[in-house]
């Protein structure tokens, strides 16, 4: 029997790269957008779902369900980026960056569990990043959005495993996506005495990281390895040495001094 996977944020980045490689290998695929893209592109089979809103997530996994009669795999990828200082971020802001990468991600777990729960078993494989292991300045409320991840996830993991659901998360690095020429950025930080001059230096040095970083694909394998894994881990890290070396020392040297090598790099 094939297995059917529901992956949101298909539309680009590491949604779509892991519903082709999942799609390629003969996995029933569903990916979500925001938009409309059409019923079916390169074997993948496309809903209609903003993660922000529940009665969206509702109607679009009953679509699958009537469809295919199960989920096997959920991957949660969803989200999006808002660049700033945390004094001048927006109700607005604040609300949309969490409501769309944390809560976007509850929402769907939410759904999905009673199914899995009947079937016995499933995979969910939710999409944190680094920035879930440190706070990046400047990305402060996409850092929080992700640490709120990782802590769900954690939990979910215990939680569920007596059903036979078994939960991993992924902690990318730095990869050449649109998620750079997409993300937000804060006018009033842009604008401020205070913090412009650092924000500017700063998102420079993010922007060339990100787009001279990893292709989306070098992800897809990884996550497509953890799906068909018998005793996936509970976290990986996927990045480049540096980035992986960063996550190590995090745990190793004392918060100030991370702090510390944090400014530094991020020349803040």
């Amino acid at each position: 029997m094939k297995k059917v996977v529901l992956i949101t944020g298909a539309s680009s980045g590491f949604g779509q790269a892991i519903a082709r490689r999942l799609a390629a290998k003969g996995y029933i695929v569903y990916g979500t957008s925001r938009k409309a893209i059409g019923q079916n592109d390169n074997g993948i089979h496309y809903l209609v779902m903003d993660v922000r809103q529940r009665a969206s997530v509702k109607a679009a996994v009953a679509q699958l369900l009537a469809e295919q009669g199960r989920i096997d795999v959920v991957v949660n990828n969803a989200g999006m980026g808002i660049g700033g200082s945390l004094e001048l971020a927006t109700d607005e802001e604040i609300d949309i960056q969490m409501d769309t990468n944390f809560r976007g991600c509850v929402n769907v777990c939410q759904e999905v569990l009673p199914t899995l729960r009947a079937q016995g078993g499933g995979r969910i494989v939710n999409i944190s990043s680094i920035g879930g292991v440190m706070g990046l300045p400047y990305q402060g409320f996409y850092s929080a959005s992700k640490f709120a991840i990782e802590g769900f996830t954690e939990a979910l993991a215990a939680e569920v495993r007596g059903f036979g659901i078994k939960v991993s998360m992924v902690e990318p690095g730095d990869f050449a996506t649109g998620f750079t020429a997409s993300r937000r950025n804060s006018e009033a930080t842009a604008k401020s005495d205070a913090y412009g001059a650092s924000f500017a230096r700063s998102l420079s040095l993010i922007e060339k990281e990100e787009n001279g970083g990893l292709k989306p694909d070098f992800l897809a394998k990884k996550v497509v390895k953890i799906i068909e894994s018998s005793h996936p881990h509970l976290r990986y890290v996927v990045a480049n040495f540096e980035q992986r070396l960063s996550v190590l020392l995090k745990k190793l040297i004392p918060g100030n001094w991370f702090v510390s090598t944090l400014r530094s790099y991020y020349k803040v």
